[in-house]
């Protein structure tokens, strides 16, 4: 090799080295312009064809918590169920999780971030079932552009076989995360409760205990995102389109808006509603419902003025478990959608292509 091709190799070597180490790790290096890999083509670009996304706001149907354990339930109920039929999200509103517990979550998660990237890096991992994983972009492994973030996944079942891999610095990050991943699981068994009788599936005489059981014992996985601010916002993307891939998924956003779903067509920002989550369906909701309640497609925008943080608490069936849909939700006029699936087609699926738009599920659909 000559001495000019070995230095360009030895060059790409230390560029791609730059962009594993994350999005935070770039911005601390005073970067004004993005690098080529963060560029999206023009036609996956955010204002491309929207006419300014960020212009179209949308608030979200709300569904709220306490009146669902209230008198008002059968109302509160028909509710849900227009809003995973139409929008596959839905804003909650009167959680019962307290103020302290969602601040303290945010600001030891935020203090993470801010650690030395050699700190961070000590839980850097391409094992998709590590119970700790510091990484960036969405598969960096498969990518063909990066997108604008960073983010921290914690597998959270069980808690006492997992808890000691979770970083211990922030010192006050694990007492903060156990206590939120607790609350976000029980909330998330409550709508799942009222979400099965929604669809009808809940008669008297019916192993009702059996189905939330399987619930009650499934899977759970928060990812803390960070999106620092982007020099040239237009130009990437901070989560490219996608739907998840679980039963439901429980967003806490802090103030600043970035989360857009596809919805009637066009891509619209969703408005924060201060003390709420944000609440969608997942992938394997969709297949469980027979089609009925969908997943929607969405993605993340970035700004060049404020950097953001969410927490997302992903929910599903147990990992080894099989996801199909509802013998009572199929007929002669509603047959059957899909094929059965679990987390382990999803996993090989995932590290064996660059995942895009609702490709997984779509594998799953019966023509």
């Amino acid at each position: 090799m000559s001495p000019a091709l070995s230095l360009a190799v030895e060059a790409k070597r230390e560029d791609e080295s730059r962009y594993q180490k994350g999005v935070r790790h770039l911005c601390e290096t005073g970067i004004t312009k993005i690098p080529t890999k963060y560029i999206l083509p023009v036609s996956d670009r955010p204002e491309n064809g929207d006419h300014n996304a960020n212009n179209y706001g949308i608030t979200l149907p709300v569904i709220d918590f306490a009146q669902l354990q209230g008198s008002n339930r059968s109302q509160v109920l028909q509710s849900l169920s227009k809003a995973c039929e139409e929008y596959g999200f839905f804003q909650l509103i009167n959680h019962e999780i307290g103020s302290e517990v969602i601040q303290k979550m945010i600001d030891a998660s935020r203090r993470f971030f801010e650690l030395p990237f050699e700190e961070r890096a000590k839980y850097m991992s391409s094992d998709m079932r590590s119970p700790v994983r510091y990484g960036t972009s969405f598969n960096q492994k498969k990518d063909g552009v990066f997108c604008w973030r960073d983010f921290l996944k914690l597998s959270c079942h069980p808690l006492c076989d997992v808890l000691p891999f979770w970083p211990s610095s922030p010192s006050d990050l694990r007492e903060g995360a156990v206590n939120y991943s607790k609350q976000i699981k029980f909330l998330y068994l409550m709508l799942m409760e009222a979400i099965v009788e929604s669809l009808g599936l809940t008669e008297t005489g019916d192993d009702n205990d059996g189905i939330l059981k399987e619930f009650e014992d499934g899977s759970q996985l928060m990812v803390v995102n960070c999106y620092p601010s982007c020099p040239e916002p237009d130009l990437t993307l901070g989560m490219p389109a996608h739907s998840d891939y679980g039963l439901l998924t429980l967003l806490l956003q802090d103030e600043v808006k970035g989360l857009q779903i596809h919805h009637q067509g066009r891509w619209v920002t969703v408005e924060p509603i201060p003390n709420s989550f944000v609440v969608n369906v997942g992938d394997h909701l969709e297949i469980f419902s027979n089609g009925r309640y969908k997943s929607v497609l969405h993605r993340v925008v970035v700004n060049s003025l404020k950097s953001r943080i969410s927490i997302a608490s992903l929910h599903s069936r147990p990992i080894d478990s099989v996801v199909q849909p509802s013998p009572k939700l199929i007929n002669e006029a509603n047959p059957r959608r899909y094929k059965d699936t679990d987390f382990a087609t999803f996993l090989e699926y995932i590290i064996s292509c660059e995942p895009k738009s609702k490709n997984f599920l779509e594998s799953r659909k019966l023509t």
